[in-house]
């Protein structure tokens, strides 16, 4: 089987040729390895990407200029001798080419290609001897075999010239794509060739492994036992064998990105393939073409086309291999010596051949883990019922874990039986009390299920408490699968309510799509207090998550945190005033630490169940907003080890992204960095939407990563959260995004994502600046790009609430913007001094970043006012600050030439500017603009590059004709030169 190419948007390297994703650096492996060897074997199992690899290094080779020959086997060609030799030699005359992904070409051929020779490469065969050309010729069958076949010594020598002819003309790569389904007789003609070729002929062999023989031999090398390297076209090394892996769960994001296809599940589709490329597109691609979006809470859509790549790694196992898988397929811990047990003698045998197969992989102690979820779902789901009951009762009888064994006897059967029911219910009480809460969940639903039907108030019972177990697990789909089958059935209201209520809690992010529920969960608590308390609450969240209304969110928190205090409930009241405290704090109420310290007061009173949403975790986001970074980070610490220890994974995940934000806030990179990272990994294991980790990760790529992936995560989180319809974090990473740009100098890009998040938090009606500080981000945009009124407007306008509500830091960055349009007014001095001040008052507050960013506004006005000792002087301290910090990015961006700055394209000024001091009277809008005019733009060109209109373009040009005494575009240019 071959794969699609899977490219990635990004090159590899200066002007280089783009990676598959996740193969950067395994990229980088092979040309050392061709470089130093002249040959790489890729190896893998079937769908992983060794072909896209293979086929990114023929591009860059075709891009230096080297003559790439592509030979694709095919499995028939096993049976041909001499079949891919033949192919070999045809691709050299052929005039059949294989495009490439920037629309090059190369050569390629298979075993059946006959074309005539091209004129340029006939030479390549007039120069062999007759008897090779003869022998050629036979193996390609353009001339007519003799009694006693080819001359096997000429035909060898015949190969070897025609590569070693071909080498003369320059470099050559020959690319040998399934080099399993090599034939012998080519395999050996192959070989002799390659041992004679001179290293201008570098070799790509692709491999993908096959651990079954034939049917009487199932654990033997189908190749020539006796020589484990027949099939092999040289012997190969350590230095010169690269495993091709399976892609990380958030390659597997990107990749799904890249192919336009659903991001908010990567988690799920990452544990559904294994990392293996071809399947997660495949898996996307069911996601995708499902006629309505499949809801986080639901199980993976999965086409026929899934099934199918999944049914073909199955399928090429021995029908012993598949039974025994399947016995593994059923077990929750399985491992060899329980199969073995199971009824499978051979169970170590079938594994290990299993393993060779990339089916599975096998620890020291014999434990059995498949390499992709879609691999035992398919076993189970082909596989009878009769199948399945005979292996769950074979592993009831072997299990040494009684919960494990109540579980699969209840599975063998298919016969509701109260006693059996009540021995599952037990099972699961034991699992939940051992911490095991995914198993207590599954046992739960599983103990309603296998209750008669005569027993219908305990099955509704059973049916409730098992979705209120997996929401407790987070397992959405087990509380789906509740849920649906208590709302088929005659169950009393509150009984509905509670089911929903547990749907509603495993979610996440996804709670657009859900409004029946809500509607019939509101319907179903008329009269109920506690459970209408309840209903609020989840309705408050909603209200902000999925319909971006804060007013409506406090207005339900409110009347949920009333209810539940009449009911004597203080859970749920602390966890609504937590809700309305966060609500006042972004609508700029006064009255908002009250409300949360109210939330604390019960929270300590009433230990809650997690904390995430809970208002400990609430109070120390407030101090991250108000830089109280100190008070944060002890917190934080101590919260630490707790929810390590007893936590669940969302809890596990709020925490390292609330670390993450608050390191990335103090300067401290790499810790943020390493948190942001771990809160990422924890998502995408737990199937969550992605969304906001990589918000998270963002914030901290920018601090001390890289711009780039900063730029690439933001790009992704705005994507998952519109998957999702979450407005919160659509809101924030669209935040992220414009930051970046604006700081890597696409201002016209910043401004129109800095315009949306204005737009999107006025719908919202968040007054508080210190929640999202984008308003010195659009400021500062609004500046660069030539708009000074609109800059002040929004200034002032937000200036008078940051004062009111005490979020000094916030005023401090409007202070850098307010002196960023001083320098563009021409009031250099006030805005030198005022930078002065701003870059001292962040530095006091323990912001390192923002202080060395003002220094960094600091150095282009002090080169403004001409002062280049001040302005390098502040460049280097700038450098300081952030190489303490550990903040690579910025370092870079300090190092940089003196017209190196926040705001303008590394490298755009070049230090002109120091050489022209005219040029120093322009705005940074103006300089732009006077360059690509300087270039010979036209206004028409100007404005399509700087997304401005025409007139704009007009209005511009004549200020900087007036500030440079100028009248053409002649005198313009000559006036840019230095």
């Amino acid at each position: 089987m071959t794969t699609a190419p899977y490219l990635a948007l990004r090159p590899t390297g200066p002007g280089g040729p783009p990676a598959p994703v996740g193969r950067e650096e395994l990229l980088a492996r092979l040309e050392r390895a061709l470089h130093t060897r002249g040959r790489a074997l890729l190896t893998g199992p079937a769908g992983v990407g060794k072909t896209e690899l293979a086929l990114a290094e023929a591009t860059r080779a075709e891009a230096r200029g080297e003559t790439v020959l592509w030979l694709a086997t095919l499995p028939s060609d096993r049976e041909i001798p001499g079949a891919s030799a033949a192919a070999l030699v045809a691709s050299v005359a052929a005039t059949v080419h294989r495009p490439g992904p920037g629309g090059g070409r190369r050569r390629e051929s298979r075993a059946t290609d006959k074309a005539p020779a091209r004129p340029e490469s006939s030479a390549v065969f007039d120069e062999l001897p007759g008897p090779q050309r003869t022998a050629v010729a036979m193996l390609c069958r353009e001339a007519p075999l003799d009694a006693g076949g080819w001359d096997p010594i000429a035909l060898r020598l015949g190969i070897a010239q025609i590569l070693r002819t071909l080498t003369r003309r320059g470099p050559v790569l020959l690319v040998v794509d399934g080099v399993q389904h090599v034939d012998a007789d080519s395999a050996d003609l192959l070989r002799f060739a390659l041992h004679l070729a001179p290293p201008a002929l570098r070799v790509v062999a692709v491999e993908t492994p096959e651990p079954y023989g034939e049917a009487d031999e199932p654990y033997r090398a189908p190749h020539r036992p006796d020589d484990p390297h027949a099939a092999h076209l040289w012997v190969p090394s350590e230095a010169d064998v690269l495993l091709v892996p399976p892609l990380h769960a958030d390659e597997i994001a990107e990749l799904l990105i890249h192919h336009r296809l659903p991001s908010r599940m990567a988690g799920r589709i990452h544990r559904a393939s294994g990392g293996n490329p071809r399947l997660a597109l495949a898996v996307g691609r069911s996601l995708a073409d499902a006629r309505t979006p499949v809801h986080h809470a639901e199980a993976l859509t999965l086409s026929g086309r899934a099934r199918d790549l999944a049914r073909q790694l199955l399928g090429a196992a021995p029908l012993a291999v598949r039974e025994t898988l399947l016995l593994a397929a059923l077990a929750l811990r399985p491992s060899s010596t329980l199969v073995r047990r199971a009824g499978r003698p051979n169970a170590e045998a079938d594994l290990a051949a299993a393993e060779r197969a990339g089916l599975v992989s096998l620890a020291e102690d014999g434990s059995v883990t498949f390499t992709a979820g879609l691999l035992p779902s398919t076993l189970v789901h082909d596989a009878c019922w009769a199948e399945r009951s005979a292996g769950h009762a074979a592993l009831a009888e072997v299990v040494d874990d009684p919960v494990e064994a109540v579980r699969h006897r209840a599975l063998a059967t298919d016969s509701p039986d109260e006693d059996l029911a009540a021995e599952v219910a037990n099972a699961a009480d034991l699992a939940r009390r051992r911490g095991n809460s995914a198993l207590a969940a599954e046992l739960a639903l599983l103990a309603a299920e296998s209750t008669p039907g005569r027993h219908g108030t305990r099955r509704i019972a059973r049916l409730v408490d098992a979705a209120e177990e997996a929401a407790r697990a987070a397992r959405a789909d087990l509380a789906m699968r509740a849920a649906t089958d208590l709302l088929a059935r005659d169950a009393v209201p509150a009984d509905r309510v509670r089911a929903r209520l547990a749907v509603l809690d495993t979610a996440g992010q996804g709670l657009t799509g859900l409004d029946e529920m809500y509607v019939h969960a509101m319907e179903d608590s008329e009269g109920d207090t506690a459970l209408r308390a309840a209903v609020q609450l989840r309705l408050a969240v909603k209200y902000v998550l999925a319909d971006g209304d804060p007013q409506r969110s406090r207005t339900a928190a409110v009347e949920s945190a009333a209810l539940a205090a009449s009911m004597g409930d203080p859970r749920t009241a602390a966890q609504a005033l937590t809700v309305q405290a966060r609500m006042e704090r972004a609508l700029g109420a006064p009255d908002a630490e009250a409300v949360l310290a109210q939330a604390r007061a019960l929270e300590l009173a009433e230990r809650p169940l997690g904390i995430r949403n809970a208002a400990q975790i609430l109070t120390i986001r407030h101090a991250l907003f108000d830089d109280r970074l100190t008070d944060a980070r002890d917190e934080l610490n101590a919260l630490l080890p707790l929810v390590q220890r007893r936590g669940s994974v969302e809890d596990t995940i709020e925490l390292f992204s609330t670390l993450a934000a608050l390191e990335s806030r103090r300067g401290a990179c790499a810790a943020a960095l390493s948190h942001a990272g771990q809160s990422l990994a924890l998502t995408l294991e737990a199937g969550l939407s992605p969304g906001p980790a990589w918000y998270t990760l963002a914030l901290a790529e920018t601090a001390g990563g890289s711009f780039a992936r900063a730029a690439s995560y933001a790009r992704r989180s705005v994507q998952a959260s519109e998957e999702e319809g979450d407005r919160v974090f659509l809101s924030r990473s669209r935040y992220a995004l414009g930051r970046v740009q604006l700081i890597n100098g696409d201002v016209a890009a910043a401004l129109e994502t800095l315009r949306r998040v204005q737009a999107d938090e006025r719908a919202q009606s968040t007054v508080d600046p210190s929640m999202l500080r984008w308003h010195e981000e659009l400021a500062e945009a609004l500046l660069a790009h030539d708009e000074a009124d609109e800059a002040l407007a929004l200034l002032d306008e937000v200036r008078p609430v940051a004062a009111r509500l005490g979020r000094s830091t916030v005023l401090l960055g409007c202070d850098r913007a307010y002196a960023l349009w001083l320098a563009a007014e021409g009031r250099t001095d006030e805005a030198s001094q005022l930078l002065t001040r701003t870059a001292e008052a962040f530095g006091r507050a323990g912001l390192p970043l923002e202080r060395g960013r003002a220094l960094i506004a600091l150095a282009r006005v002090e080169r403004r006012r001409r002062r280049r000792s001040a302005a390098q002087s502040a460049l280097q301290t700038a450098a300081s600050v952030f190489e303490r910090a550990g903040a690579a990015p910025w370092l870079a961006l300090a190092c940089e030439s003196p017209a190196g700055t926040v705001g303008e394209p590394p490298g755009g000024g070049s230090g002109s500017e120091e050489a022209l001091p005219a040029l120093s009277a322009l705005t940074e809008a103006e300089l732009r603009l006077a360059r690509l005019v300087g270039q010979g733009a036209s206004n028409q060109e100007a404005a399509a590059k700087l997304y401005l209109s025409v007139k704009t373009v007009e209005a511009r040009l004549t200020r900087i004709y007036q500030k440079l005494d100028v009248r053409s575009r002649a005198q313009l240019a000559t006036a840019l030169r230095p």
